[in-house]
């Protein structure tokens, strides 16, 4: 995302990092000036991921960086994972930003040994990237459909990048701008024509611009924006769409190939917007944006429905038990939204909602309550009799041979904060509800606001603060609420989905979360019939674990009709739902002259807990989308 201001300090650089350009509306506040609270869902995560994923990524890199010491011939490590190099380097931007967060210093002696490792094994080219490095067989950049050296610079860059914003450390910078300045070299205008396999490094380069103020960086970005979608790539039997190397960026009107790479270049093209203000990329985003969230998004806020490719698919082609469903490609739209809802010319609402979606379903689901065991795809069922795949395991597991999903988790995380509030130099805008202190800008009266919530278990939203004058507050009402309350009395939000108030001392906001039946649109095959449970921003499911050991879940048939009913827990509700098993058949059709179904066998109520812990007792079968009866 563009990244939060942090003001220069004794720790930080002299240079004030650049906001993103004319074109945004909103502003991004300094990472340090929204501290979540350890007792909100959001602010758990945070402190867990500082207590142990972060450490937990640490551990895991051992085979990775053996790799960096086999091209200095210090180790004859076998190849540890898939564009292992990204690995390191989105650990060490999570590192950043808990410094950034915190002020720890703990990692610092990792940190130390780590880049300058990296440093001793670039080139003076400024080259880096171990899977070309330590064969000598390979040339750089003769494969540039699959050996992800540009992407690796991305990570690389905002890597270095976050370090120098965190910690005044300019060591990793140094060494992602030699390899940058040597891609500008050989693609950069008047240079060979060509872009990577796997899109990143645009977005990266943009942030790169921000921070020095070097135009040639978004120049390149600009570049490789403008070179997609011209068949560069080899096309390979999974088409040039893998790549979105099969229509200009500007003209794609649907979002296609490889879910990752898409998410993560149309971050990269909505960056260049931001900076240039060319409104022909913003429409093509505002058209790719829809594709992705009207038509092809799974509800838990997962994309991605066909393994083969790893790929979106055709509209409305939503498999609950074969989603893909990445860890990253939630991430990435993250990134995505953000920075769609920076640019502030369609309503904020829809992508914050989006983030919203994301962060307390497939992002919370994809990391266990220790923090040490992840999802790499998070399908919406499991069925019983399904095996065990490498990256769509029964449960979560604490590192993967391609392991991008837990790293990228923990930069995420260390950065939560950030996604909360922006500054449109009006107002303070609330995007996300959080239990959390803010920090106002001095121009609108300064001070801190405090927001107290136990969201989304509770509707409740208590907003205090203190500075000088009135606060101008626009705070998202969900779209999900049918109705809300300021201080007691209903309230309107304007057509932006936003309510504006002036807060000079106290105000209470409610939004009403009572649990809600969701059906999917009629195209959607997979899912006719069915009918999910949301509460809030929270998606729901049932486990095999509790039901009655003689009652199979794929036999659940639920009472749509009746009312959902909250019980257990009051931190995460657990729900009631009243259903009935459908009897055991031997036939596989029926003819309809055989005559009508038998009646239900059995009636019970069933326990629906959020999607987000699904898996924490074993790996048995899980629904989101039930059978309706």
């Amino acid at each position: 995302m563009p990244e939060p201001l942090v003001p220069a300090t004794a720790t930080t650089p002299s240079r004030t990092p650049a906001a993103p350009g004319g074109a945004a509306r909103h502003r991004p506040l300094d990472v340090r000036a929204v501290r979540l609270n350890p007792a909100g869902p959001l602010g758990a995560m945070q402190e867990r991921n500082a207590a142990a994923t972060i450490d937990h990524c640490i551990a895991s890199l051992g085979p990775a960086l053996d790799y960096f010491r086999r091209v200095l011939g210090e180790s004859d490590a076998p190849y540890p994972g898939f564009v292992a190099d990204t690995d390191v380097y989105k650990t060490i931007e999570a590192v950043a930003w808990e410094i950034a967060r915190t002020g720890t210093t703990s990692r610092d002696a990792w940190l130390d040994e780590t880049i300058g490792l990296i440093a001793r094994v670039q080139e003076p080219s400024g080259y880096v990237v171990t899977w070309v490095q330590a064969d000598p067989a390979k040339e750089r950049f003769a494969d540039l459909e699959g050996a992800h050296e540009m992407y690796a610079l991305g990570h690389l860059i905002q890597a270095a990048v976050a370090l120098d914003r965190a910690a005044g450390r300019d060591d990793l910078l140094t060494v992602a701008r030699a390899f940058a300045d040597l891609v500008d070299r050989e693609f950069g205008p008047g240079g060979k024509e060509g872009v990577c396999g796997h899109p990143e490094v645009e977005t990266a380069l943009v942030e790169l611009y921000r921070h020095t103020g070097e135009r040639r960086y978004l120049d390149l970005a600009a570049r490789m924006i403008d070179l997609r979608g011209r068949g560069l790539l080899k096309a390979g039997h999974l088409g040039a769409s893998y790549f979105q190397d099969h229509e200009p960026v500007r003209e794609a009107r649907a979002v296609a190939g490889h879910a990752v790479r898409q998410l993560y270049l149309n971050a990269g093209a909505t960056d260049v917007y931001l900076e240039t203000g060319d409104r022909t990329l913003l429409e093509a985003m505002h058209a790719q944006w829809d594709s992705a969230h009207r038509r092809k998004m799974y509800l838990t806020g997962a994309f991605g429905s066909r393994h083969r490719d790893e790929a979106f698919g055709a509209d409305y082609e939503l498999p609950s038990d074969r989603a893909y469903a990445e860890t990253c490609a939630t991430i990435a739209d993250v990134h995505w939204n953000w920075r769609m809802l920076l640019a502030g010319d369609r309503s904020a609402a829809d992508y914050a909602e989006t983030i919203e979606r994301e962060l307390h379903n497939a992002v919370a689901a994809a990391v266990d309550a220790a923090g040490t065991r992840f999802f790499y795809a998070n399908p919406l069922q499991l069925r019983p009799d399904r095996l065990s795949e490498e990256q769509a395991p029964r449960e979560r597991r604490p590192w993967y041979w391609c392991a991008c999903c837990p790293p990228n988790l923990a930069r995420l995380i260390a950065q939560l904060g950030a996604y909360v509030a922006t500054d449109t130099g009006d107002e303070l805008a609330l995007h996300l509800h959080a239990d959390a202190e803010i920090d106002v800008p001095p121009h609108l009266g300064g001070g801190t606001l405090r927001v107290a919530t136990a969201y989304p278990a509770d509707g409740e939203i208590r907003l205090s603060r203190n500075g000088s004058g009135d606060l101008p507050l626009a705070v998202r009402v969900p779209s999900w609420s049918p109705r809300v309350l300021l201080d007691g009395a209903e309230a309107a939000p304007d057509a932006d989905g936003y309510l504006r108030l002036r807060l000079t001392a106290e105000s209470t906001l409610a939004f009403d979360l009572a649990p809600r039946w969701t059906r999917a649109h009629h195209r959607a095959d997979a899912l006719r019939g069915c009918v999910a449970i949301e509460r809030g921003p929270v998606v729901y499911c049932v486990e095999q674990v509790d039901l009655p050991g003689d009652v199979p879940l794929d036999d659940l048939v639920v009472d749509a009709g009746a009312p959902i009913e909250a019980s257990g827990d009051a931190g995460a509700p657990r729900l009631a739902v009243r259903a009935a098993v459908r009897p055991s058949s031997s036939d596989l059709y029926r003819s309809p002259r055989d005559g009508d179904e038998p009646p239900p066998s059995e009636r019970l109520t069933v326990t629906a807990i959020p999607f987000a812990d699904w898996g924490g007792r074993g790996g048995s079968a899980m629904r989101v989308w039930l059978p309706a009866g």
